[in-house]
């Protein structure tokens, strides 16, 4: 049985991913983390999310270490917030417990530090911008593409729902970076990062990357290659949170048998490498 730790636990992605573990012959949920001082630190998350009581109560994050210590997890799962997630990390990394992690908007300071974290921990860990199983065959498809499509400018387009805090989303900067490295562009000077005012013609490296904020969305992602008399579009669209869901309870199974002290992401889960 896999033991599971869920944090964010009353959130939208946390609520969704309990509700999923509770399903799986597999996984137990062992711990529920929220923030502190929410209303619910102390009440059952089962009682909290709608499925009634599971004899979990919800912890305040103040309290992971202790939580973590008794409870002593296989995996915690992480969807919330950069700065909170790092400190997270920090924790269930020196209390050796393996870690699935979907949050996004990290610097690169920060990604930087959780991976001598995670490396000097020697803990097991699956970090991705975007869990969905039908996101990571997008960036399979991208990194084959690429080169094909080299003489054809680029355009990334990201849509997400009016709460989204970070933009470009985490997927839409993956996808970046795949387009870049495959066309063997500088990732730190080929984005231009929507344009205003007469910004000129574009240049033969730039790559355009827009961010859309509005409704409901829950993700929608564009990749636009735009040649001579035609133009084709790598498009993925999530219909419900339940397809990134889908994806950890994929990480969660396979973290267990990842290289210990490096960083997998769901190429790895997937087989896609």
């Amino acid at each position: 049985m896999i033991e599971v730790a869920v944090t964010g636990a009353s959130g939208r992605m946390g609520s969704k991913i309990i509700k999923t573990i509770l399903k799986q012959e597999d996984m137990e949920l062992v711990a529920a983390i929220e923030a502190p001082n929410t209303p619910f630190e102390g009440k059952d998350v089962g009682e909290v999310i709608g499925v009634g009581n599971l004899g979990v109560e919800i912890a305040s994050a103040d309290d992971l270490r202790d939580v973590l210590i008794e409870k002593s997890p296989d995996v915690l799962v992480d969807f919330t917030i950069a700065n909170a997630s790092v400190n997270t990390i920090k924790i269930t990394a020196e209390c050796k417990v393996n870690l699935v992690v979907g949050t996004t908007g990290f610097s690169d300071e920060q990604l930087n530090w959780i991976k001598r974290t995670i490396k000097e921990n020697k803990i097991k860990a699956v970090i991705a911008p975007n869990m969905a199983v039908g996101v990571n065959v997008f960036f399979k498809i991208l990194k084959d593409l690429a080169p094909i499509m080299a003489d054809y400018d680029v355009e990334i387009i990201e849509a997400h729902h009016k709460h989204k805090k970070d933009a470009p989303s985490g997927t839409a900067v993956r996808a970046y970076e795949i387009i870049a490295q495959e066309l063997g562009r500088d990732t730190d000077k080929a984005g231009v990062y929507g344009r205003e005012g007469l910004v000129g013609a574009r240049t033969e490296e730039e790559i355009g990357v827009h961010a859309v904020r509005g409704g409901d969305i829950v993700g929608d992602h564009t990749v636009l290659f735009a040649g001579e008399g035609e133009r084709l579009e790598i498009v993925h669209r999530a219909h419900s949170r339940q397809s990134f869901v889908s994806g950890v309870i994929k990480a969660i199974r396979y973290v267990l048998t990842a290289p210990e002290g490096e960083i997998s992401d769901m190429g790895d889960v997937l087989g896609l490498k």
